[in-house]
């Protein structure tokens, strides 16, 4: 584990690039550092890491996350994200907890949206008994990068999407001040209006949804 990331790092140092790096910290509040590499290079310079051969074995990832999430520059954490995407066919059940991990330390959209669209996702399809534990906790939390993320692990879903769920999910969260609450409710029925825009419209005439919420739900509806 040492060596992989050892090695990761000094590849990510040798591109590095400070005036891209300063560009993407503003971009994201001056909350973290970077190294400057665009997401088509880092990803280019990732390639040889995810090779199958060389993928550290499954009872490392735990371990190798943390270890990524600690480090400075957040290209770190957009590697780990990306390289916990590779063992979704290897989910087991406690890796829920991983996830939850990963979204609340160093939460911001960039991957927290990743973490609940991707990982969360794929995870609640293969233990369904999980999901409305893990909602229910995540609702209750008062950590809104939970919130986010009980709403977003249905976006890619499409037609088998949980309305009763997603509706009991957003009524739960309407009154919420929280920008990035009331923009995660409009992305995920906007998402939904692509698989069936009747069912989003009545949903939206309806509920009180926030107004960022109701414009971005119905943006692709005629």
């Amino acid at each position: 584990m040492t060596a992989f990331i050892k090695t990761l790092e000094l590849e990510f140092a040798q591109h590095a690039n400070p005036k891209i790096a300063l560009e993407q910290k503003a971009y994201m509040r001056n909350q973290f550092e970077f190294y400057g590499l665009k997401a088509t290079e880092r990803r280019e310079i990732q390639k040889p890491f995810f090779v199958k051969e060389y993928l550290p074995k499954k009872d490392e990832l735990d371990n190798i996350m943390k270890s990524l999430w600690e480090k400075t520059q957040r290209d770190y954490q957009y590697f780990g994200q990306e390289l916990a995407f590779k063992y979704v066919k290897q989910i087991k059940k406690k890796d829920i907890e991983l996830f939850e991990y990963m979204a609340t330390h160093k939460s911001w959209w960039d991957t927290v949206d990743f973490i609940a669209a991707k990982l969360m996702g794929d995870y609640f399809k293969k233990y369904p008994e999980q999901r409305d534990v893990s909602v229910k906790k995540w609702l209750l939390s008062n950590n809104i990068w939970l919130q986010r993320s009980a709403l977003l692990f249905q976006l890619k879903y499409k037609e088998n999407i949980d309305t009763v769920l997603l509706s009991a999910t957003i009524n739960s969260l309407l009154g919420s001040k929280e920008f990035f609450i009331n923009k995660a409710i409009g992305w995920i029925l906007r998402e939904y209006s692509k698989t069936n825009a009747i069912w989003v419209m009545e949903f939206a005439n309806k509920t009180a949804l926030s107004s960022l919420s109701k414009k971005e739900a119905l943006r692709l509806i005629g």
